[in-house]
């Protein structure tokens, strides 16, 4: 066989996995569309349901607290559990609590949909990202991983917009009756299409890492959400009790771990973090993150009570940026196949820098287009970062760490969505705070604390490039088995 047809085989995908891999993107992409669609619907379900503001937010809060006790399981479950059963569980548990929701009458049982909901999502992302792992090849994964950048960054720009499009003919309900049947056809598809990709390991599990963990991770993002709340003086309890609560079980967690790894039985597996390559795009990660959500609260709030804009406007402003972090996606991941992830971390990181330093210049004038740029920007640089960082931490690990590492990845990104949506909120409500006693005008006090909100974001970027001039290369598969043993 001639070399180019080696290359040509080489670059297919078995067909079977592709059903696979397909399906559960098709899945992935429904329950991240969910995630994000209810924000918009929160003052129609408020009004008719009657309920007050703190009461409704709770339809998010119960959804993130349950994704942060979830995740953290899933290293385990995956290891204990096919990807065949993985997938009913989380696509039914999916569907059933959607059809909770849209036959909801009162609050509770809508809070018992949304809890539904998240525990399937809580599961599919780490079962697609370890899939991915298990079925592709190492020269194609950049490209696959492109695509996993398309549904996870596309679906969550797409929702809010979703959302308002149905709202604007259509009772809230139904953004659970449409997503229903895609729930179910899925369901049913991948029932019958998926075959299991890995052999279960017959493992216990740990009771106390799961109570630990359960403590640990719904204290950390509870208290952290809750620092905005505090800062507007609305909070119920201080931030610091959680935050504090979390902290402690988080410290026991972690010393269990490390005892119980040393026998395979961990909950989750922390020797991940031997590997300097997976620790230093955990790292990169950790900060993208941070500020990708911290911008994303900021800039419709700074849009609408800043420059005026409807909030019509601001969604279909800030919807190609989204739709471009996710396009791009898949021609990074052919990029990375080719290049590695330097050529491409490092462009990112500087992208994302220039775009927060140019949002330090907002003002109560600036012109809706330079902030569209801005978002933009940054939105592309962000694509030349998550792409490549996916397929290089699961990369950088033994295959026998695969299902922790993805668990680690979706934990470390609900812990820093919920810490750099509480820091820059926490840092716009106190600025403005001080300039408004000092006689600004409410416009001006916002402005000025967004301002001060993307500076902390402009220099945390400044991490982002050090890091990504630093990063090493993956270890080999040798250097991996040795790294496990120390």
């Amino acid at each position: 066989m001639s070399t180019s047809e080696s290359t040509a085989v080489s670059d297919k995908l078995d067909p079977r996995h592709k059903v696979i891999l397909g399906v559960i993107m098709v899945s992935t992409f429904v329950v991240f569309l969910n995630e994000t669609a209810l924000g918009v619907a929160l003052p129609q379900i408020m009004e008719q349901l009657n309920i007050q503001p703190s009461t409704g937010q709770w339809l998010n809060t119960a959804y993130m607290l349950t994704m942060a006790v979830i995740i953290p399981t899933t290293g385990f479950l995956l290891q204990r559990f096919s990807t065949k059963p993985m997938y009913i569980a989380a696509m039914t548990f999916f569907t059933t609590g959607t059809l909770v929701a849209a036959l909801s009458q009162d609050f509770l049982f809508l809070l018992i949909g949304r809890i539904l909901q998240a525990s399937g999502t809580a599961i599919m992302m780490p079962l697609l990202m370890t899939t991915v792992m298990v079925l592709v090849p190492e020269h194609l994964r950049g490209r696959i991983n492109g695509n996993i950048s398309l549904v996870l960054s596309a679906a969550p720009a797409l929702g809010p917009a979703f959302s308002g499009l149905v709202l604007s003919v259509l009772d809230w309900r139904w953004l659970f009756w449409i997503m229903l049947p895609i729930g179910v056809v899925t369901l049913i598809i991948g029932t019958i299409r998926i075959s299991n990709s890995q052999e279960p390991r017959k493992i216990p599990i740990d009771v106390l890492s799961v109570i630990l963990s359960a403590f640990a991770f719904s204290g950390l993002i509870y208290g952290l959400s809750s620092f905005a709340d505090a800062a507007r003086g609305v909070a119920a309890v201080s931030p610091w009790i959680p935050l504090g609560i979390g902290v402690v079980f988080f410290a026991l967690f972690l010393q269990r771990q490390s005892r119980l790894q040393k026998t395979d039985s961990a909950l989750l597996d922390l020797r991940t973090f031997r590997s300097r390559s997976f620790t230093e795009a955990m790292g990169i990660m950790g900060i993208g993150m941070l500020i990708l959500f911290g911008a994303g609260i900021l800039i419709p709030i700074y849009m609408q009570n800043v420059l005026g804009v409807e909030p019509l406007t601001t969604g279909l402003m800030m919807l190609p940026g989204g739709l471009a972090m996710g396009l791009l996606g898949p021609v990074v991941g052919r990029m990375y196949d080719r290049h590695g992830p330097q050529r491409l971390l490092i462009p990112g990181a500087v992208a994302v820098s220039v775009a927060f330093w140019t949002m330090t210049t907002f003002g109560t004038q600036t012109s809706i287009w330079f902030v569209f740029g801005s978002y933009s920007l940054l939105s592309v640089g962000l694509a030349f970062l998550f792409t490549p960082l996916f397929a290089l931490s699961l990369s950088s690990v033994p295959p026998q760490l695969y299902s922790y590492a993805s668990a680690t990845i979706g934990t470390l990104q609900q812990l820093a969505g919920a810490a750099g949506t509480a820091l820059f909120v926490t840092v716009m409500t106190i600025i403005s705070a001080g300039l408004r006693d000092g006689g600004a005008t409410d416009v001006e006090a916002l402005a000025g604390g967004m301002r001060s909100a993307f500076l902390i974001g402009a220099i945390a970027s400044l991490g982002l490039i050090a890091i990504a001039v630093i990063l090493k290369r993956p270890a080999s598969t040798e250097e991996m088995a040795r790294e496990l043993q120390h």
